[in-house]
């Protein structure tokens, strides 16, 4: 029997062949999902596309009135929305203030410390609530459960922490708000996931608690790690609150967000500048041009680190959150 005729017979047993492109297409559509409509498919288009401009169109103005010129920030009766009078001035005003300068670096500080400190906690304390047998794991995690919904309040936390001489200490503004118990449960539900076998062959090679975290737990968890430290990064970048309790004298100490919360938010000018008669005692509100840079200034680190953790974001939340 020739090969064609052995073909021909097994068509006609099997059936025709179906492309594999063909075959692709609807291995990718589960059987139980209608197909899309162009009603459909428009209606996605048109949110996704409202959702963008709603996140692009105040971004777009506040760094296009950042850039414009005084006279192109008077014509427009406000904020620019399309180019005229490009200018860097408030950039270089804003930059050459000192007071920016050191709160930028403070907040910088104050970012990578607070950040590190709370990973390093978090860490140990899900890893250690995650093993069952570790000692009084339950009461301890009950506890940090009630702390979610039962606290002292803010008069009692300022009294313990200017109790302990944090006034107008920097450390003031970074351990009282170190620990999150949400993101300790996020993490403490992933390591729980952590295959049994993986643990199981590492305490049989000698590893201790300390080299399995180090060498299997952390390694396969890199995505929820990166975004629960995201986490603590916007709120140590984002927090002005405990400076207005425990540092509302100490300009020098300031992070950035309280400077555009004192100098622009407030109307306060910058001191030192010599525009529109900054620094003086009687300051008027600040040019809308220098507020929309200090903004621009404050969104700058955010959006060079979250591209960089977004790929980690969906995985991280989703594996450390749900069960099943």
């Amino acid at each position: 029997m020739t090969n064609a005729s052995m073909i021909e017979r097994r068509q006609v047993r099997n059936g025709p062949a179906v492309p594999a492109v063909q075959r692709g297409a609807h291995s990718r559509r589960p059987s139980w999902e209608e197909e899309p409509t162009a009603v459909g498919q428009a209606a996605k288009g048109l949110t996704l596309g409202g959702v963008l401009a709603v996140v692009l169109v105040p971004l777009w103005i506040i760094i296009l009135t950042s850039v414009s010129s005084p006279g192109a920030v008077n014509r427009a009766g406000g904020l620019v929305i399309w180019p005229d009078g490009l200018s860097l001035q408030a950039y270089r005003e804003m930059l050459g203030d000192s007071t920016v300068r050191t709160a930028l670096l403070v907040s910088l500080g104050i970012t990578a410390v607070g950040t590190a400190l709370s990973m390093v906690v978090s860490v140990l304390c899900a890893y250690g609530l995650s093993r069952s047998r570790s000692f009084g794991h339950r009461p301890i995690l009950v506890l940090l459960i009630v702390t979610m919904f039962v606290n002292g309040g803010m008069i009692p936390t300022f009294l313990v922490v200017t109790g302990l001489g944090g006034y107008n200490q920097w450390w003031a503004l970074i351990l009282p708000s170190a620990v999150s118990v949400f993101n300790i449960l996020v993490l403490r539900s992933f390591y729980s996931s952590t295959s049994g076998e993986l643990i199981d062959a590492a305490r049989m090679d000698g590893a201790g608690d300390w080299r399995i975290l180090c060498s299997v737990v952390l390694p396969t968890s890199r995505a929820v790690t990166a975004v629960i430290a995201l986490f603590y990064g916007v709120g140590y970048w984002n927090s002005f609150f405990n400076v207005m309790l425990y540092m509302p004298t100490e300009s020098e100490k300031w992070p950035l967000q309280y400077v555009l919360l004192t100098y622009v938010n407030r109307g306060v000018g910058l001191p030192g500048s010599v525009n529109s008669g900054f620094g003086a005692e009687n300051a008027q509100t600040a040019p809308l041009s220098l507020q929309m840079a200090v903004v621009v200034l404050t969104l700058v680190p955010l959006l060079i680190v979250y591209p960089f953790v977004q790929k980690h974001f969906r995985t991280g939340v989703l594996t450390g959150a749900i069960k099943g």
